[in-house]
């Protein structure tokens, strides 16, 4: 009998890429590290992106875990702060360090990861590279859920990616 061996997601390489993907779009130098500074100028941009790729895989949450909203709060408290530029630490931090207690409850990898999305989308009112962390999520959320890892994971990034593009696009209008 052949083992035929499970696909699996290297969490360092998709965030590299990410980084590279979203510093393409957004007119940024890529370096090998993260330059947190190069995008501060996009934060309340990828606020609203990193709550759009939580938000996508948050029915795999909720589906299974409808009386838990801390995830959606967390969101929610990210897409308030992008709309008015209100920061209280303490309050950012606890939006997200209660997603990421609802991720440790969650039994299923798909609820687990959309968890840890909203987590870092909210995150990124304190620093915008925590938006790739809610890409990232987003993507391994997607990927769990998916019958084939691979599929899932590629359709999420494509659809995150442009779902960048809009925002910037959108938001250049507004300017």
């Amino acid at each position: 009998m052949r083992h035929v061996k499970k696909e699996r997601i290297k969490p360092v390489l998709l965030l590299y890429t990410v980084r590279k993907s979203v510093s393409e779009i957004l007119n940024k130098p890529f370096t090998e590290r993260i330059d947190h500074q190069a995008f501060k100028p996009d934060q309340k941009l990828l606020a609203l992106w990193a709550a759009e790729c939580a938000e996508h895989v948050l029915n795999y949450f909720e589906d299974k875990y409808p009386s838990d909203g801390r995830p959606r709060k967390a969101i929610e408290e990210c897409r308030k702060w992008a709309a008015t530029g209100v920061f209280k630490m303490a309050k950012i931090r606890r939006f997200s360090l209660d997603a990421h207690d609802a991720a440790k409850t969650a039994k299923e990898e798909d609820a687990k990861y959309a968890a840890h999305a909203a987590g870092q989308a909210v995150a990124t009112a304190h620093v915008p590279t925590h938006s790739l962390g809610a890409s990232v999520y987003g993507i391994r959320a997607a990927a769990a859920h998916s019958s084939i890892i691979s599929n899932g994971l590629v359709e999420e990034f494509n659809w995150q990616l442009e779902r960048l593009r809009q925002i910037k696009l959108t938001m250049s209008k507004l300017v």
